[in-house]
């Protein structure tokens, strides 16, 4: 017993030594260290978010993403070595900017994250969107009424009977799609009218573009998308409430033709004909919004920079899910791109990626008197 105990004090076992003091390989010099903000100095919103790249986990992750979009953000073609094909001129190239595209599922207009993407078209920060039905029905229909806070734990038959629809913890009362309903329903009437007539020919980005016309409310993403020329793609148009209005329209007055074929190409187009610009994809959420996008860089051989953020994995295969290499692999992002995926809510990460990237250039450009070049 004595001699037992004096062997392992003295000696470790050499089988455990190895599986536990295993020699390190030598981290390179410039090699970034693990290190939180430290709120003894201060509590500075830009320190602080600065921070998270060298926190972990899904805080560095986010500090990538900052990175990302600030480098599509930066990207000037008079970076790019002349090629021949294009202005030499130093000034035109400078003003070549990365065409971005913004792609966001409907539940994040339903929350505050309207407020955030309305600033950005309102700015021409970004210069196509896509979303689905409820992305823009649900950014009119908050022209006409509001939404409200409510808790994810409401009973839904309670809810019914009170005439009150539940998005996560919002409530959207029925008397708000009643009065979506009866302004809708003129401007449908109108298009059918410019068809037969005039020999309008409506595709879901055109449709989207004259309800922000006609809607004529500053707090509209719709609204500043139609004003500023950027379009709004919507291919699952009639997946929604603005579904439910062209059902109604069709029994009420049949004949309303809406082409999805000349969306798509000019979706892909606009990702197709961006040389020599480069892109920039920003996909908040998952499902349509996100493979559109996607697919459209596919016909450029990918997007030249890549931020997702969303809360799906990628165990059953979902594209919603999926990470971007998978989409490297598709060709839908360059194979030398550095693309991010953020795990986590958008309706968290949005404002403040917003603010260390489009806000900060905006404030640069103010206090530089320069304005964005537009989509142009």
């Amino acid at each position: 017993m004595g001699t037992e105990g004096s062997q392992s004090a003295s000696t470790v076992p050499h089988l455990a030594a190895q599986a536990v003091l295993a020699p390190s390989q030598v981290m390179p010099e410039n090699a970034a260290t693990v290190q939180g903000w430290d709120f003894d100095h201060g509590c500075t919103l830009d320190g602080l978010l600065q921070s998270f790249l060298q926190t972990g986990f899904q805080a560095t992750a986010f500090g990538r993403a900052v990175a990302e979009v600030n480098r599509m953000l930066d990207w000037r073609l008079s970076d790019e070595p002349e090629d021949g094909a294009h202005s030499s001129d130093l000034a035109d190239r400078q003003s070549v900017r990365a065409k971005i595209f913004l792609g966001f599922t409907s539940n994040l207009i339903s929350s505050g994250v309207r407020e955030h993407i309305r600033y950005l078209v309102q700015h021409r920060m970004v210069d196509v969107l896509v979303t689905t039905a409820g992305g823009v029905e649900e950014d009119l229909i908050k022209c006409l009424g509001p939404t409200y806070t409510g808790d994810f734990h409401l009973r839904g038959a309670d809810l019914r009977k009170r005439g009150l629809n539940r998005v996560g913890n919002l409530l959207v009362p029925n008397s708000n799609y009643c009065a979506f309903e009866d302004w809708i329903m003129p401007i449908l009437d109108a298009l059918q009218t410019e068809q037969e007539q005039e020999g309008a020919r409506w595709t879901p980005s055109k449709v989207v573009a004259r309800l922000g016309k006609e809607i004529n409310d500053e707090s509209s993403v719709c609204y500043w998308c139609w004003k500023n020329g950027i379009p709004i793609f919507c291919p699952a148009l009639t997946d929604g409430s603005l579904g439910d209005m062209l059902f109604f329209h069709s029994y009420k007055s049949p004949g309303l033709i809406i082409d999805i074929v000349d969306d798509i190409r000019q979706m892909n187009d606009a990702a197709l004909k961006a040389a020599p610009r480069k892109t920039g994809i920003i996909i908040l959420g998952g499902g349509v919004a996100k493979h559109h996008i996607c697919n459209a860089n596919l016909m450029k051989n990918g997007a030249d920079y890549a931020v997702f953020i969303n809360t799906a994995q990628e165990f059953d295969g979902s594209d919603s899910g999926a990470q971007p290499d998978e989409a490297v692999s598709w060709g839908k992002i360059r194979a030398d791109a550095t693309p991010v995926k953020v795990s986590g809510d958008a309706t968290i990460l949005l404002p403040l990626l917003v603010s260390q990237t489009f806000a900060k250039q905006q404030t640069r450009q103010q206090q530089n008197g320069v304005m964005h070049a537009g989509s142009e």
